[in-house]
């Protein structure tokens, strides 16, 4: 089966499952548009051994066409330590860090921009019906600062950690800044009890949450250095951003703070 066959299979079962009479775009882009949203707005539930197959290598496929970067191959700017520009859901690592909301369900709004819309997106339906599994263990939301684990499913990575960042809604307080240490260290803390050897980490509630960034990248930088001071971690770290002057701030900060 081609690239397009998979999703046109893809986008008639989705339709039909969701009872949705949308009639299917001849435009690939369109078509991918609406893939992406179908998956979004899916809620979590069980999927056909055929629609899993299909989807499993309909995702793979486009992951390895935007170009797979293995994190063996980044050069540190200090010891266990990378700074990356790039899509977090091509890096094939131990684990990514996906910011994530307080049901952990992924994005439900099609095509938006948010790292977790992607995520979740990328990684298959499966992601959201574990996410949810977890959820209904636990008994009811995710608290701010805490972390969960799950499987990558269909990306290069193996693992991803789910953690809930502090939502800033107006003035910036202590309490958000050490929610915000909260969420890293319970990432870390986490991923050295899954022997994660490697753990990359986007700009968790910089986005959507609104967190001032240049204080959001301190925190990410001295949370860090302090937890491998405290437990002589050796586990490498990738922070990854998006823009220049995010790689900037970045650089600085680890160039100030070589503990890291």
């Amino acid at each position: 089966m081609r690239q397009e066959e998979r999703r046109l299979f893809l986008l008639h079962y989705l339709l039909r499952e969701q009872k949705r009479p949308i009639a299917v775009p001849a435009d690939t882009n369109e078509q991918k548009r609406l893939l992406r949203a179908l998956f979004n707005v899916r809620m979590p539930q069980p999927a056909s051994a055929e629609f899993l197959r299909v989807q499993d290598e309909y995702l793979q496929e486009e992951i390895r066409r935007k170009g797979i970067t293995d994190c063996s191959a980044l050069s540190p700017v200090a010891p266990n330590t990378v700074l990356w520009r790039g899509d977090i859901i091509t890096l094939a690592c131990d684990g990514i860090v996906n910011a994530a909301n307080a049901q952990m369900l992924g994005c439900f709004c099609p095509n938006h921009d948010c790292i977790d819309n992607a995520i979740h997106t990328f990684a298959g339906v499966q992601l959201r019906q574990a996410c949810a599994d977890l959820m209904q263990a636990q008994g009811g939301e995710e608290p701010t600062g805490k972390a969960k684990i799950t499987p990558a499913y269909n990306l290069p990575s193996k693992f991803i950690l789910h953690t809930v960042g502090p939502i800033v809604q107006g003035e910036l307080t202590a309490r958000h800044e050490e929610q915000l240490a909260d969420c890293y260290r319970s990432c870390l803390t986490l991923a050295e009890a899954n022997d994660l050897r490697s753990l990359a980490f986007c700009c968790i509630s910089t986005g959507a949450f609104r967190f001032p960034y240049e204080r959001a990248a301190e925190i990410a930088v001295q949370t860090v250095a302090a937890y491998r001071q405290q437990t002589q971690s050796r586990m490498s770290v990738i922070f990854d951003i998006f823009t220049e002057n995010d790689y900037a701030v970045y650089a600085k900060l680890l160039q100030a703070n070589r503990a890291v």
